[in-house]
């Protein structure tokens, strides 16, 4: 499967299958599976197949226990083939189902070594092998990541405006109050986002990472500041320039389609809001070192970044997982540690800031996959059930990584030396 499987076409949901007997050898990575599964604490899971139903992991686990439907017994093999991101492939071709994905989810964060005991098998190693090289040609470079961004942010406004709100910002919220609309929520964290820096009117504003322009029209139509935005989407870019003139705001915002790399200038703040996971790994050091060259002394940069528990980022590297290799290809996500340490080694910039609010992104997940469930007509039009699933699966992945605290997102804020 190659590019994004968030823009499947409908087919067969696997479900025709449902009473299917497993072959021999079907049978014997069933039983594989289910014996590691045994290993589950945290809760359990009670799953139905077309050979009964069996419970493992302990029923009495804080999370208690998970239905699962096991629709095709070719799920047994995407599993044993795939590990972790096997199971999703078989979930969006309809292979099995759970009315509580966010839960499993969360269940097999917690109990990360069973999740790590089903992915890493002798079965598995050759597909990993695979994936690891295509994750190689996925590289960050200037060509590699205007093909990233496009497989995602180019699959069509029409999806995203479906379930984004109407400043269409496709980043975490930030919540006041359990009932606060996601509109709100967005534009709190947009003047959130301009406080950090300090932003004030006049101030010249370097954004990395344009999206569809809401944070540059809010630093330029709230804030006042004289805005210089760049993206490398060529359908973000267009649509961002017309909602800013829509919006008069035309001669205070300038919108580039440039990669990162080659921006020239200087300016007083910086902004970037969940771009950094973009830019690879191994590119981390070149991007920081960017945005402290863009700085004059003194200057202040502002990051909103998912991250992830530093303890699990080494892994997280090796391993590609569904998110990697269907929503965001060539995409990794930093750890704190590993964003201040490369920001030390190789700028003048200095950490003075750092706040995580993962559990607003949790909320925000669950909000765009209520959405997306709760009235799926303009994804079940462009690719049927499968469509549908992919998203489920994608925000619900997302879900209970933050609800377990697993990733995290964080506002940091740098100062460059001087001034």
């Amino acid at each position: 499967m190659s590019g994004s499987i968030l823009i499947a076409e409908a087919r067969d949901d696997g479900q025709s299958g449902a009473r299917r007997q497993p072959t021999t050898t079907q049978r014997l990575l069933r039983g594989g599976i289910l014996a590691r599964l045994r290993g589950l604490r945290s809760g359990a899971i009670r799953l139905r197949d077309a050979l009964g139903e069996t419970t493992v992991g302990d029923p009495a686990g804080p999370l208690g226990t998970v239905a699962m439907d096991v629709l095709d017994p070719e799920f047994w093999s995407a599993v044993a083939a795939g590990g972790d991101l096997g199971a999703g492939e078989a979930f969006v071709a309809g292979q099995w189902r759970c009315p509580e994905l966010v839960r499993l989810m969360q269940l097999f964060v917690r109990d990360r070594g069973v999740l790590l005991g089903v992915h890493e098998t002798i079965w598995s190693l050759p597909r990993r092998w695979l994936l690891r090289a295509g994750q190689w040609l996925r590289r960050n470079s200037r060509g590699g990541s205007k093909r990233n961004i496009a497989d995602h942010y180019d699959l069509g406004d029409d999806l995203f405006a479906h379930f984004l709100d109407p400043t269409m910002t496709y980043s975490s919220a930030w919540f006041e109050r359990p009932d606060q609309s996601l509109q709100e929520a967005q534009q709190h964290k947009l003047r959130r986002l301009c406080r950090l820096v300090d932003l004030q009117p006049g101030d010249r504003l370097l954004e990395i990472g344009t999206g569809w322009g809401s944070l540059a029209m809010c630093a330029a139509g709230e804030f006042g500041a004289q805005v210089t935005t760049t993206t490398i989407s060529q359908n973000q870019h267009d649509r961002a320039r017309q909602r800013i003139a829509d919006a008069g705001l035309g001669g205070k915002v300038a919108v580039l389609r440039q990669d990162y790399r080659d921006l020239q200038g200087t300016f007083d703040k910086l902004l970037s809001c969940e771009m950094i996971e973009a830019v690879g790994a191994r590119f981390l050091p070149k991007y920081l070192q960017v945005c402290a060259q863009r700085l004059r002394p003194g200057g202040v940069l502002g990051l909103q970044a998912i991250t992830i528990a530093h303890q699990h980022y080494a892994e997280a590297l090796r391993m590609v997982d569904y998110i990697r290799r269907h929503v965001f290809p060539g995409s990794f996500i930093p750890s704190i540690q590993a964003i201040a340490e490369a920001a030390s080694a190789h700028t003048d910039l200095r950490l003075e800031y750092c706040e995580d609010f993962g559990h607003h992104y949790a909320t925000t997940l669950q909000r765009w996959r209520e959405t997306v469930l709760g009235s799926p007509g303009p994804f079940l039009q462009r690719g049927g059930e499968p469509l549908v699933r992919a998203w489920e699966y994608y925000f619900a992945y997302c879900e209970a990584g933050f609800r377990e605290r697993h990733i995290g997102v964080a506002h940091l804020r740098f100062r460059r030396a001087g001034g």
